[in-house]
C-alpha cells in the first residue's frame, strides 16, 4: 500500500534565495564552496569515477588526514574521495544555479559531461571496475558513491531538463536494481567489521524517493523498502536505525552521528510506503529528539556513544547538521506537520549558522553550544592518546576529513528548495520562512512570489505576488510554534499550523504579515537553560584571540580561537530579560563571584566563542 504524501516537492530552482541569504551564498561561492576543489586538488584530481576506478588490488589512498579518531580499517579510505567530490559538486551545482552564476553553470555543464562519459554501456555509474563491482564481502562505497553522485545529477536535471542526464540516471539506477535484484541479493552483507561506507549507502533511498515522486513508479520505493530491510538484518557497525534496535526499548543511540541522522530518511521513505513501520519511525524520531540540543545541534563528536546532549561536553558535526535538516525537511513534505518546519528552521538558523565563521571563510567540523575555546579539542578537554583537531574553523579540514565542508555547501540550497511546496493544483505552501523568490506555474498560470523579509532577525514579511492573469489561489504560510500572535493585512483561516489565505489574487498583489514573539526560555534534558526570541537562540559572546594554522592559500586558512576571558554565568529566575534592538539584555550570576551582572546576548549565528546554555545558580 502506498500512502498519499501530504505535500509535493517543487523542482530545484523553482525557489531561489533573496536578501541576506543570497548574499551569504554569494560569499560562500567566493569562499570555500567555490574553491574547495583547488584547496585540496589531490582529492579532486582523483578520477575515481572513471580511469581511476577501484579494482581488486587498489591500495588505500593518502588523503592528507591524520586518521586519529577515525574508525579502524583502511578500506574506507579507498572510497572517501567519491564522497568529497560528489557532495561538493552537489552543493556547487545547486549554488551556481540558484545564484544564476553563468561562469559556474558552464563549469558544471563540463563536469556533468565528463561524468556521463564514464558511464558503461550497461548503465553502470560508479567507482569500481568490473572485477569487483557488486561483489563485496567487506567495507565498500558502491551505493554511497552512487547516492552522492546521483543527488547532484538530479539537481542538474531539475535545473536544465537535460534528457540525456535523466536517461543516464534512470539507466544507472536500473543497473543497481539489476545487479542487486530485489529479494534475491544482499547489498548490505559485507562481513563483520567496520562498514561505515556500506551503511552510508542506504541513503541511495534519497534518489529512489525522488524518482518515485517524479515518475510515480512504485518500483523505486519498493526497492527502497528492500534495501532498508536488508540493512536491518545484516551486520552493520552503524546500526542505530536497524529495525531490531529501534524496537528494542533498552537500546540507546551509539553510532557515528552522521549515519544516525541521515538514516531518518530511508526509514521515513519506507514507513510512508509500509504503514506498519510508522511505529518504528515514531520511536526513532523520539530518540533523535533526545540526542539534539535546543539549538538543533545533533550530537556526535563523532560518535553518539549513548550520551545525552550537554552544551559543553557533547559536540555536533557539521555533516550531522545537514543530514538532520534534510531528514526533517523530508518528514515535513511527507506528513505535512508544521512541527518539522520549526525543527528545520531551528537547525538552520541556530546550529548551522552557529557553526560558520561569521567573519572568515570556514566552518567548524565540530562545535558545541557552549564554545569556550576553538583550539582543536573540545573546550580544552584532551582525549586519551589522541590529539583532537576538529574543533577549529577551516575551509577544508583536510587534516581530519574533507566531508563537512562539502556538506556545508549543500545545506543552504536544500533549505531553499524545501521552502515552498504545493498541496494540490491550486495551493502553494510557504514551509520555511526566509527571503526567497518562488517562480512556478499552477493550472497554466505563471506565478512569482517574492518573500521580502530580514527573517529570522526580524519577524515581518511582505509576500509580493505577480501573476500573468487574475487567479483564484490558496496560499498557506506556516505559523511558527513560537509565534504568540499574528498581524496580517487581511483575514485568514488557520489550519494545522498554517495560515490560509484563499481568494482571487490580482496580477500584482501582496500579503503583509508579522509574527509577534516573546522571549522564551528553553530547558534542555539536563536542566541547562537557553534564551530564545522568535526563531533565534541567543548567546553571550566571548572575546577571543585568533591563531592561524595551515594556510591553503593566502585567503583560505585554518583558524583557532583562544578565549581572552573565562567567566561562566549561571541562570537565575530573576534575570529580567528584555529584547532590545536584536539583542537580549538580562542579569545572570557570575559563577566565580556569585554576583549578578548585566549581560547582552546576541544571536548564536553571530558568535564564535560563546556561552549559550546556563546551569542553575543561586535563586
Amino acid at each position: 500500500m502506498y500512502l498519499q504524501e501530504k505535500f509535493k516537492l517543487l523542482p530545484f530552482t523553482a525557489v531561489k534565495p533573496g536578501g541576506w541569504l543570497k548574499a551569504q551564498m554569494r560569499n560562500d561561492i567566493d569562499g570555500f564552496v567555490g574553491h574547495l576543489d583547488v584547496l585540496v586538488p589531490e582529492l579532486f584530481n582523483d578520477p575515481i569515477y572513471g580511469a581511476g576506478r577501484l579494482h581488486q588490488h587498489s591500495r588505500p589512498k593518502d588523503l592528507g588526514n591524520r586518521k586519529q579518531g577515525d574508525a579502524k580499517g583502511d578500506d574506507q579510505y579507498k572510497w572517501w574521495n567519491s564522497e568529497t567530490q560528489s557532495n561538493w559538486w552537489d552543493g556547487y551545482i545547486r549554488h551556481v544555479f540558484l545564484l544564476d552564476d553563468a561562469e559556474g553553470i558552464e563549469r558544471v555543464k563540463q563536469y556533468v559531461e565528463c561524468i556521463l562519459a564514464t558511464q558503461d554501456e550497461d548503465g553502470y555509474l560508479g567507482i569500481y571496475s568490473e572485477d569487483i563491482r557488486y561483489k563485496f564481502n567487506a567495507e565498500n562505497g558502491e551505493l554511497w558513491a552512487k547516492a552522492t553522485l546521483f543527488r547532484g545529477l538530479l539537481a542538474f536535471y531539475e535545473a536544465t531538463k537535460d534528457e540525456k542526464v535523466w536517461n543516464a540516471l534512470l539507466m544507472a539506477v536500473d543497473n543497481v536494481m539489476q545487479n542487486y535484484p530485489i529479494h534475491a541479493s544482499s547489498p548490505f552483507t559485507s562481513g563483520d567489521r567496520f562498514n561505515g561506507g556500506v551503511a552510508h549507502g542506504l541513503t541511495i533511498t534519497d534518489v529512489l524517493d525522488k524518482l518515485y515522486q517524479w515518475t510515480g513508479e512504485s518500483r523505486y520505493v519498493a526497492y527502497a523498502l528492500f534495501l532498508y530491510e536488508d540493512f536491518s538484518v545484516s551486520f552493520q557497525s552503524e546500526c542505530d536505525a536497524q529495525l531490531k534496535n529501534i524496537l528494542n526499548p533498552d537500546y540507546t543511540l551509539k553510532s557515528h552521528g552522521v549515519h544516525t541522522f541521515e538514516h531518518v530518511r530511508p526509514l521515513a521513505v519506507v514507513a510512508f510506503q509500509k504503514p506498519e513501520l510508522r511505529e518504528a519511525l515514531d520511536i526513532y524520531l523520539k530518540r533523535i529528539e533526545n540526542a539534539t540540543t535546543p539549538t538543533g545541534g545533533p550530537i556526535g563528536d563523532e560518535w553518539i556513544a549513548g550520551r545525552m546532549p550537554d552544551a559543553t561536553h557533547t559536540g555536533y558535526e557539521y555533516c550531522s547538521i545537514h543530514e538532520l535538516l534534510d531528514s526533517y525537511a523530508l518528514l515535513l513534505q511527507k506528513t505535512g506537520s508544521a512541527y518539522w518546519g520549526d525543527a528545520v528552521e531551528n537547525i538552520f538558523y541556530n546550529a548551522a549558522q552557529g557553526s560558520r565563521n561569521p567573519n572568515l571563510f570556514g566552518i567548524a567540523y565540530l562545535k558545541t553550544d557552549n564554545s569556550y575555546e576553538m583550539m582543536g579539542n573540545r573546550n580544552g578537554e584532551e582525549g586519551p592518546g589522541k590529539k583532537q583537531t576538529r574543533y577549529k574553523y577551516s575551509p577544508a579540514h583536510q587534516d581530519v576529513a574533507v566531508c563537512c565542508n562539502p556538506n556545508a555547501g549543500r545545506i543552504s540550497p536544500y533549505f531553499i528548495q524545501y521552502s515552498w511546496m504545493t498541496e494540490n493544483e491550486n495551493t502553494l505552501v510557504a514551509m520555511f520562512l526566509a527571503p526567497n523568490i518562488l517562480e512556478t506555474e499552477l493550472k497554466g498560470t505563471k506565478i512569482t512570489i517574492e518573500t521580502l523579509t530580514n527573517y529570522p532577525f526580524e519577524n515581518d514579511f511582505i509576500f509580493s505576488i505577480r501573476m500573468d492573469k487574475h487567479t483564484r489561489l490558496t496560499i498557506k504560510i506556516r505559523r511558527p510554534g513560537w509565534a504568540t500572535g499574528v498581524v496580517a493585512s487581511e483575514p485568514y483561516a488557520e489550519n494545522d499550523g498554517f495560515l490560509v489565505f484563499e481568494r482571487r489574487f490580482d496580477q500584482h498583489d501582496r500579503i503583509t504579515l508579522s509574527y509577534q514573539a516573546e522571549v522564551s526560555i528553553k530547558t534542555a534534558l539536563n536542566g541547562e537553560h537557553y534564551f530564545s526570541y522568535g526563531a533565534l537562540i541567543f548567546a553571550r559572546p566571548i572575546d577571543a584571540k585568533e591563531h592561524f594554522g595551515r594556510a591553503y592559500t593566502e585567503k583560505f586558512k585554518d583558524v583557532y580561537y583562544e578565549p581572552l576571558e573565562k567567566e561562566v554565568y549561571l541562570f537565575t529566575t530573576d534575570h529580567g530579560v528584555t529584547y532590545v534592538n536584536g539583542v537580549l539584555e538580562l542579569r545572570l550570576i557570575n559563577a566565580r563571584t556569585q554576583e549578578k551582572e548585566p549581560l547582552r546576548l546576541i544571536p548564536l549565528g553571530k558568535t564564535i566563542l560563546r556561552q549559550a546554555a546556563f546551569r542553575d545558580g543561586l535563586q
